[in-house]
């Protein structure tokens, strides 16, 4: 049994899906956001670097997205190659790619004040670059799946490589709210057929309806419904 401290819409959502997908059990435990719940010295024991999310495993926390996600995988031995597979530098290599590159500039892009301050000059500024930015990571996304003969990267079923960049993909259609979208699935075929793929999935409908989102969940993203939080 693992417990995942969740936000709405955050990246404990790609480890909710995950969960749902191995059929594992776990309870939830909602980070309030709004109330700077992350931020308190209690979640800080959890990560010390106040973001969401964390998963309690065998009685410890684990933080960091994709250092779950792995765990979680491999202590089930699915939705990764085995150790042994020659797919798993390939699978690892991309895995690392979204989490130290492509999720870390949808940080830049959410949040531009916490990196360059708030002179609004310094975040237009900022914000171009990233965005510019982005559009590369995207363009090697489509590269990368319009190579592959099925909507997943290593056959006709998921990995949690394939379920985190399809949460990446969807995010930066909405948020920020008040910036027009980053990516849009409609210009990048491959990626919008693994968004269309992956979002008829059960385990992908129940984690969203749980965090109270509604279809289309990935190729035309929606925020929460109420929209308590719009974190990543």
């Amino acid at each position: 049994m693992y417990t995942l401290y969740y936000a709405p819409d955050n990246a404990s959502l790609v480890v909710r899906i995950v969960l749902e997908e191995i059929g594992a059990g776990y309870n939830t435990w909602l980070v309030d956001r709004t109330a700077n719940e992350h931020k308190t010295l209690e979640y800080r024991e959890l990560n010390p670097n106040g973001l969401v999310p964390v998963c309690i495993v065998d009685g410890r926390p684990v933080f960091e997205t994709a250092a779950i996600l792995l765990t979680i995988a491999e202590r089930h031995g699915a939705l990764a190659p085995s150790v042994t597979s020659k797919d798993r530098p390939q699978f690892l290599k991309w895995l690392f790619f979204l989490s130290n590159t492509l999720h870390s500039d949808l940080r830049l892009w959410f949040y531009p004040g916490q990196y360059v301050g708030p002179d609004k000059a310094n975040i237009d500024a900022h914000a171009a670059v990233t965005r510019k930015r982005l559009g590369e990571h995207f363009k090697i996304l489509e590269k990368l799946y319009g190579d592959v003969s099925t909507p997943y990267l290593w056959g006709d079923e998921p990995t949690i490589v394939d379920i985190y960049a399809a949460m990446c993909l969807r995010w930066p259609q909405i948020y920020p709210p008040d910036e027009p979208p980053a990516f849009n699935p409609g210009d990048y075929p491959a990626l919008d057929l693994l968004l269309r793929t992956l979002e008829k999935r059960s385990a992908v409908r129940h984690s969203f309806e749980a965090e109270g989102i509604s279809a289309p969940y990935l190729s035309g993203a929606k925020p929460p419904e109420p929209s308590a939080d719009s974190a990543r």
